[in-house]
C-alpha cells in the first residue's frame, strides 16, 4: 500500500511540475473547467490519473461485490468433498469462476455501460453523475442478494438509520452483501457435501466389516465418487445450480 500511495505522489508531483517544464506553450495537466450548469470537473488527464491510481483496487472489486466470492467458494468445496487435492488447479477454479461470473453479471455490466459508461465517453454526462450512475444497476443486484439481517447488522454498527432499502449507503451494502454470500456459499456448499460424505462412511463401513483397516477409506471411496458426479451430470448440476442462485434464467 505504501508503494502504491509513493507512485501517486510522485504522479501528482510530475502534473504540478510539468506546466514549469512546459512553460513555452505546453499543456498544462491540472485544470478545472466549468460545465453549463456550473458545476466544475477535473480534466480529463487528471481523472485518467485517478483511474489508474485505482487499478490496485479492480481486483477487490470483482471479488466482493460480484458473485465471484460465492462461485470460488463453492468450487473450492466440491473438490474438497470429492477428495481431489488440485484437480481442478486453482487456476481452473479461478478461471471458470471469472467467466462464470461474467455471465451472471452481464446484464448488470449492460447497464452499467448503456446508463453510465457510454454517455459519460459521449461527453452526454459528468464524471459525477456517471458515478451515480453506474451505482444504481450495481446496488440493485447486491440488495437482491444481501439479507435484511446483515444490513441491519452493519448499520448498527455504524450507528446509521435510513429509509428503505435503496436508501443504504455503499459502505454499508458491501460488508453486509460479502457476508451474505459468505453463507449462501456455505450452504451450497454444506448440500453439496452431504452425498460424498455418505459414501465415505459407507466404504468406510464395509471396509472395516471386510477387516480392511489399514486401507484409506478415502482413496477406495474415490473412484466411487468421480463416477457418481459424472453420472449425474454434476458440473452442469453444479453451475446451473450457481446461475439460478442468482436469479438467471427465473
Amino acid at each position: 500500500m505504501i508503494r502504491y500511495l509513493l507512485v501517486a505522489l510522485l504522479a501528482i508531483f510530475s502534473l504540478f511540475a510539468e506546466p514549469v517544464f512546459a512553460a513555452d506553450g505546453g499543456i498544462t495537466a491540472f485544470t478545472l473547467k466549468e460545465n453549463a450548469d456550473g458545476e466544475k470537473e477535473y480534466t480529463i488527464r487528471l481523472q485518467v490519473l485517478a483511474i489508474m491510481t485505482m487499478l490496485s483496487f479492480i481486483p477487490a472489486l470483482v471479488i466482493m461485490m460480484t458473485s465471484f466470492t460465492r462461485i470460488v467458494i463453492v468450487l473450492g468445496i466440491l473438490r474438497q468433498a470429492i477428495g481431489l487435492q488440485s484437480a481442478p488447479s486453482n487456476q481452473v477454479i479461478v478461471g471458470i469462476s471469472l467467466f462464470l461470473t461474467f455471465f451472471i453479471m452481464s446484464p448488470v455490466f449492460k447497464e452499467i455501460n448503456d446508463t453510465a459508461l457510454q454517455p459519460y465517453i459521449a461527453e452526454e454526462m459528468s464524471s459525477k453523475d456517471a458515478f451515480d450512475a453506474a451505482q444504481i444497476p450495481l446496488k440493485a443486484f447486491m440488495l437482491q442478494q444481501t439479507r435484511v439481517k446483515d444490513i441491519a447488522t452493519f448499520a448498527d454498527i455504524a450507528g446509521e438509520t435510513f429509509d428503505g432499502p435503496q436508501a443504504v449507503p455503499m459502505h454499508i451494502l458491501i460488508p453486509a452483501f460479502i457476508t451474505s454470500e459468505l453463507k449462501t456459499a456455505f450452504q451450497i456448499g454444506f448440500m453439496i457435501f452431504i452425498p460424498f460424505l455418505i459414501l465415505d462412511l459407507v466404504v468406510a463401513s464395509v471396509l472395516m466389516a471386510m477387516g480392511m483397516m489399514m486401507l484409506s477409506p478415502m482413496m477406495v471411496s474415490l473412484p466411487f465418487k468421480l463416477m457418481l458426479f459424472v453420472l449425474v451430470d454434476g458440473w452442469n448440476l453444479v453451475m446451473g445450480t450457481l446461475a439460478t442462485s442468482f436469479g438467471v434464467g427465473t
